[in-house]
């Protein structure tokens, strides 16, 4: 296998355009006089492996699936919980951390260490966990783990030490937060509740201890009973029977009675002095009936009951609790009661937990409610209660990045300084208003802006056709402007043809983007193959948007015989060049058409982004056009190019007319390395599923891996007859295909699969003998919508299947990675898959490892092939010239590089009138795989920025005196270097293999092959430590980096284990060091691979903890019999104790140590709860030490007294003498 490797390796470097390598001692075409040859290449590279080093910074965005919500009222941090086991601490801006715990268990319940700096966490797996919030990035200190009895709520009073968990078997334990074992002292269940009771009183749901006295512990059970334990005399003060399920309960600051919410929408008070039934039972949103019943009501899932010192009346807060009659159409609620007012809030989506905030952290004082946190499944937000409308704070968190479907993701770091301030000008005049004029309540924490900070921006496009821009600089994240791409379209109408179809669709989902942030010129790929060209302006503007429609569509029914073919070329006829009128004559109602219909009328846009151009592919015979595959655009040449996997397009943005649109074959020319050949006529007698063929002689195995075997089939031969086609293939046109990253069809819903035999790119099925069959079958019927909805990288599930079309040989790769991986790999093209080392069974079943005979495989393999990247750039066109041109590089799904030169005139008056003039110059060189990325460098080793025009405002007024011109900025090749007076490096990356290639000679200097068993989804060509490299990532999860020009490795880390199809749409590298993905449909994740940021990370997060007094309690003389302070204080470590209680059943509960270890938890406890222990035996030990001084002093005194009596009678005594008889 290796042999044939090398000797398909060898017929692609002397195909037309290959080039072998120099290394081996041949060097492809003459050089020039002036061109530097592979031995004057010495660039002096200076990143080493020590430069990188992986590691995540931050995460944006709402918590995914979230569960639970928790407030700390001193220290003003607030955490959330997911399903997911994500932990994210808010404080205030820039103050964001997210910690995971690694069992991933979804956290039922969290409970702050209030002002103690540390959290626990309750978890699904029945494991308490302990974390250190004393530190940038929090780590778990102590876990303990339930084995028989599963958690079901916890509850951790203020300045206490011991932690009271309910189970599922309706005990209670308690647990110590120092030491995080159990204590003996338990509460059962059955010594709670009366012996004649007979039902169990089911979970506990409910602990509390008493505002009025510590003591004593409320318990509420899930079937309706409420105990209240004295924990002193271990026996229970009273029980309450309810006839509804309890949901919640919540206490009156004084202690003298409490508010329970039941399943039926009723509300109860409870009074300690009478505790035989509710001195109140209200049913806020129910009625009473005609007929005296009273109406059904949803659950009140939780209910606050807070005091206020400004008015009497308490408030009673509570979600849920509408009648079934009246919520049918009814969104989720939050109720706010403050005496005879109610108000209700109707809120977007369901809450999952609501927390009202108050000024003090004791239970046993006026509360005093000022806001009110509510947490639902897809927002976050906080009223305030201080004002009677109850308005809403302003998030000053990112947490509406999934308001429409991620899909798609870009970052720009190093950007020009005064693009953020601009864009947030701009973007400011879009925001709402109404919203609380006071200070956002959750600002806890400290963060300082960090020493290495530059503007850095993250532009993301959703399903419903907006594009973001956000402020990424100092790893936070800010929205700056928002751009809305429907605005330039008509609003589709019921019943309006095939627009109408598309009503509750998403036609206008964000397919990619680019963005040159120097020019500001900003161009969007949209999902029903159309591409709108974006100017910036600070003014108004009242224009009209020009439209461009092009017919892009190769037709394997269009080329007959080899003279048809060549008067007829496959990329469209010339008229296609310029925008065809719709219903042009040729053409049915259905053709000729664009999915959605450009304003014709001049429309009004606001300053920020304008659009100037809409360029669109046309529906023909009835098939949607193919999805857009590559985009780039280049402001100094004026040049916007775009292609699918049916060919090319470039338009001239400036004079508003379409360049070039020619299909990928008409792109090589004379230089095709495939060779073309006809049928076997045997095998045209069987059903090949109709796959067109291919020559062995020029397709190495690692090219054939780039070739789906469920693409199109579509002509390839120039003998071609449709007659000596295999039946299925004669009576099928080409289908809807979408690249890997868009999937949309209609057999795939919400990224599931909802068809067993649906096809990730769709083929006619193979014609059942004996069916009658029309003369033509379509993918789609010509009134279907082309897509269903928009599959969001946010959205989209690993759930393809495998095809029951085994025999015919095309069963989906994909679905056979995702048996033997547990996960999909994806390519980055649809109509790509990966060649992997299956054994020789599993090839033979699914009929990958077929014999390479040229009389098999060229017949069963398909060469459709698609323009999968672009780059603008000036380089040289031939190998002849001698000085550089702009030229258009190309890349293919089939690994093949192709290069355009472009004419350009050079005047800015004859720019704007004189045609530019571009063709293909042959192919360049070949790689594994489909061709992801180009970047150009100097022959010293530093990367060519293309050129570009210097922005000007577009509608800006305009000064007679001095006529605006085009400022153009241009880096080119023989302007950019020293060490060579002409030539510059080119590198190109694959999805197997790297090369640099050296230009003008078209030499391959420098090969890698980065993967063998996988495939690249993303690579870059980014600057990190004052140098470039290639960072690329794969989709078995590896994060790579290889130095540039040598395509050394330096890093190769296994990051994500199992990458996921949202994950690879949305990875992107940028410079610096840094990366994104969507790691959720919600969030985004931020990593640097930079060692350097990786040494400063410290110092760029926020503090969560900051040293802060805790508020004494109020009226100490009033409240002190009822709440510490006099010697009957409540010592829970009397009862709780190992000496009073004695040590709890080993097999109940496991107690685990952090991740640290044990002698770094000691040192880590010193800055959580241990502080706490040592602060007490410190106080102990300086009153031992005071006494000790006490005792001291009066032995000092007494001897000074000693030594004054002696000394007077020293001097009694010889007072009287003279100085010469002393």
């Amino acid at each position: 296998m290796k042999k044939f490797r090398k000797v398909l390796d060898g017929l692609s470097s002397s195909s037309p355009g290959g080039v072998a390598s120099p290394s081996c001692g041949s060097a492809a075409g003459t050089p020039t006089a002036h061109a530097p040859t592979p031995q004057d290449i010495h660039v002096q590279e200076t990143l080493v492996s020590e430069n990188f080093q992986i590691c995540k910074t931050v995460r944006h965005g709402f918590p995914y699936q979230p569960t639970c919500l928790a407030f700390d009222p001193v220290q003003k941090i607030l955490a959330i919980g997911s399903r997911t086991g994500g932990i994210r601490i808010l404080g205030r801006p820039g103050v964001d951390c997210y910690s995971q715990h690694e069992s991933g268990a979804a956290v039922l319940q969290l409970q702050f260490l209030i002002n103690e700096g540390a959290l626990v966490t309750a978890c699904a797996d029945d494991t308490l966990h302990l974390w250190n919030l004393r530190q940038r990035r929090p780590a778990i200190l102590h876990s303990l783990k339930f084995n028989r009895e599963r958690i079901t709520f916890c509850h951790l009073p203020f300045q206490s030490k011991w932690l009271y968990v309910g189970t599922e078997r309706g005990n209670t334990h308690i647990v110590n937060i120092e030491s995080f074992v159990l204590s003996g002292y338990v509460i059962m269940w059955n010594k709670a509740i009366e012996l004649a009771t007979k039902a169990h009183p089911g979970p506990v749901v409910h602990l509390s201890d008493s505002p009025k006295d510590e003591g004593k512990l409320l318990i509420g059970f899930e079937s309706g009973t409420v105990v209240q334990w004295d924990l002193r005399a271990k026996k229970v003060d009273f029980r309450i029977y309810y006839d509804e399920a309890i949901h919640s309960v919540s206490w009156h600051h004084e202690g003298k009675q409490f508010m329970c919410s039941h399943s039926d929408g009723s509300l109860t008070m409870w009074n300690l002095r009478n505790t035989a039934r509710p001195i109140q039972i209200t049913y806020p949103h129910g009625k009473i009936l005609k007929d005296g019943r009273k109406e059904s009501c949803k659950p009140i899932l939780k209910v606050e009951y807070k005091t206020s010192r400004n008015s009497s009346e308490p408030y009673v807060i509570f979600s849920g609790g509408l009648s079934y009659d009246k919520s049918g159409g009814r969104r989720p609620t939050l109720t706010i009661m403050h005496g005879k007012a109610v108000t209700v809030l109707e809120m977007d989506h369901p809450i999952v937990e609501f927390l009202v905030l108050c000024d003090t952290p004791y239970s046993n004082e006026v509360q005093d409610p000022y806001a009110v946190v509510v947490l639902l499944e897809k927002d976050f937000i906080v009223v305030d209660l201080t004002q009677s409308n109850f308005p809403i704070f302003e998030n000053p968190y990112p947490m509406d990045i999934h308001e429409s479907p991620v899909t798609c993701t870009a970052y720009f770091a190093e950007c020009p300084p005064d693009i953020i301030p601009i864009l947030y000008s701009i973007g400011a005049k879009q925001k709402k208003t109404g919203y609380s004029h006071k200070e956002w309540p959750v600002s806890g924490g400290t963060w300082t802006l960090g020493s290495q900070t530059y503007p850095e921006i993250i532009v993301t496009g959703h399903a419903d056709g907006t594009v973001k821009f956000w402020d990424a600089s100092a790893i936070t994240l800010q929205m700056l402007y928002k751009l809305k791409t429907s605005k330039v379209f008509e609003k589709p109408k019921a019943g309006d043809g095939r627009a109408g179809e598309l009503v509750e669709e998403d036609p206008y989902a964000v397919q990619m983007v680019s963005w040159c942030p120097h020019s500001r010129l900003f161009c969007v790929v949209g999902i029903s193959a159309h591409v709108i060209l974006y100017r910036f302006s600070k003014h108004d503007a009242n224009t009209q948007i020009v439209s461009l429609e092009v017919r892009l569509q190769f037709d394997s029914e269009d080329v007959i015989s080899p003279s048809e073919a060549e008067n007829n070329p496959c990329f469209s006829d010339p008229s296609s060049h310029s925008p065809q009128p719709p219903g042009s004559p040729g053409s049915g109602t259905q053709d000729s058409l664009p999915c959605l219909k450009v304003k014709n009328r001049p429309v009004r846009m606001p300053p920020g982004y304008q659009a100037e151009l809409v360029v669109q592919l046309q529906w023909v015979d009835g098939e949607p056009p193919q999805q857009i595959t590559s985009l780039d655009i280049n402001s100094a040449y004026g040049l916007l190019a775009f292609g699918n996997c049916n060919g090319l397009t470039v338009v001239d943005f400036l004079q508003k007319t379409i360049l070039m649109c020619m299909g990928t074959l008409d792109l090589y020319g004379a230089a095709d390395p495939y060779q073309r050949l006809t049928r076997s006529p045997r095998k045209n007698r069987q059903s090949t599923s109709g796959l067109t063929e291919l020559s062995d002689n020029q397709v190495s195995m690692d090219m054939e891996r780039s070739k789906s075997p469920t693409s199109v089939p579509y002509p390839s031969s120039l003998h071609y007859d449709p007659r000596s086609m295999p039946e299925p293939v004669a009576s099928l046109r080409a289908s809807h295909c979408s690249p890997v990253f868009y999937l949309l069809d209609n057999d795939h819903v919400n990224g599931h699969c909802t068809s067993p035999t649906s096809q990730p790119c769709s083929v006619g099925k193979p014609r059942i003998t004996g069916v009658p069959e029309g003369p033509r079958l379509t993918r789609r019927g010509p009134g279907r919508p082309p897509f269903r909805k928009a599959q969001s990288a946010a959205c989209m599930e690993i759930s393809l299947p495998v095809s029951s079309h085994t025999e015919g040989g095309y069963a989906s790769r994909r679905a056979m990675l995702q048996q033997l991986h547990g996960v999909s790999m994806y390519s980055h093209d649809e109509h790509h898959t990966t060649s992997y080392n299956w054994s020789e069974r599993e090839s033979r079943e699914n009929s990958f490892s077929r014999s390479r005979s040229s009389s098999v495989s060229s017949i069963d393999r398909d060469t459709k092939e698609s323009v999968t990247t672009l780059q603008f750039g000036e380089s040289y066109g031939r190998k002849g010239d001698a000085l550089p041109t702009a030229c258009l590089w190309v890349g293919t799904s089939l690994g093949v590089v192709l290069l355009l030169p472009i004419s350009i005139p050079t005047e800015e008056e004859e720019r704007m009138e004189e045609p530019i003039t571009m063709g293909p110059s042959g192919t360049v060189l070949m790689l594994k795989g489909s061709v992801l990325r180009f970047a150009f460098l100097d022959c010293g080793g530093a990367l060519i920025q293309s050129p570009y025009e210097v922005w000007r405002d577009p509608n800006g007024p305009e000064d007679p005196d001095r006529p605006r011109r085009r400022k153009l900025v241009n880096f080119s090749p023989s302007s950019s270097q020293e060490a060579c007076s002409d030539g510059h490096l080119a590198v190109v990356c694959s999805e197997k293999q790297a090369k640099v290639i050296l230009m003008p000679t078209q030499a391959v200097l420098f090969t890698h092959n980065i993967t063998e068993s996988s495939f690249l989804l993303r690579a870059d060509v980014v600057s990190v430590c004052n140098s470039v490299c290639l960072a690329c990532f794969c989709a078995n999860g590896h994060i790579m980096t290889l130095s540039l020009p040598s395509l050394r490795p330096l890093m190769d880390i296994n990051y994500l284990p199992l990458t996921d199809l949202r994950i690879a749409r949305t990875f992107v590298f940028t410079n610096g060091g840094q990366a994104l993905y969507l790691s959720s449909p919600t969030e985004i994740q931020r990593l640097t691979y930079s060692q350097e940021m990786t040494d400063n990370l410290q110092d760029m997060l926020g503090e969560l903890f900051t040293p802060i007094e805790t508020p004494e309690a109020q009226n100490k003389g009033f409240l002190k019999g009822f709440f510490g302070g006099n010697a009957q204080t409540f010592d829970r470590e009397e009862l709780f104790g190992e000496a009073a209680a004695g040590k709890a059943s080993r097999s109940l509960a496991q107690h685990i140590p952090g991740p640290m270890g044990l002698e770094n938890m000691k040192a880590a406890a010193g800055g959580v709860v241990g502080d706490l222990a040592r602060a007490r035996i410190a106080l102990d030990q300086r009153g031992e030490r005071l006494g000790e001084l006490e005792e001291r002093t009066a032995l000092m005194m007494n001897s000074a007294e000693t030594f004054s009596t002696h000394a007077h009678q020293v001097m009694l005594k010889q007072k009287d003498k003279k100085w010469y008889q002393l």
